[in-house]
């Protein structure tokens, strides 16, 4: 079982998909060809997907069964002791912490002087 998933990529690389692979919703190809043709796909997605983003998930002999590939996708697979994990990148910067205020809180006064 192949999955290639495609974003904001041209109408004529999906109507080139749609030759093998049958598309299930918009920018989602599945099929079962064989590895040579997959290969081959894959080789075109990457050639004329121009500022695209493509997935492609495959059947293979391995602990979950199957393996990614990525294009110019923001979350990236990575082998870990076997296991293939998408890596999401943190986006959020990393601000400096503020000192903690001084003083006693509002909450605390009204406690300790009954307003």
């Amino acid at each position: 079982m192949t999955v290639i998933v495609l974003s904001n990529c041209p109408v004529g690389l999906r109507g080139f998909l749609t030759r093998w692979l049958l598309e299930v919703s918009p920018g989602v190809f599945v099929g079962s060809p064989s590895a040579r043709i997959r290969s081959a796909l894959w080789a075109a997605v990457d050639e004329y997907a121009h500022e695209g983003r493509a997935l492609l998930t495959y059947t293979t002999d391995t602990e979950q069964g199957y393996t990614f590939e990525t294009r110019d996708h923001h979350w990236q697979p990575e082998d870990h002791e076997g296991v293939t994990l998408i890596r999401r990148p943190t986006d959020q910067p990393t601000a400096p912490a503020r000192p903690p205020r001084q003083g006693w809180s509002t909450a605390a006064k009204r406690r300790r002087y009954g307003r």
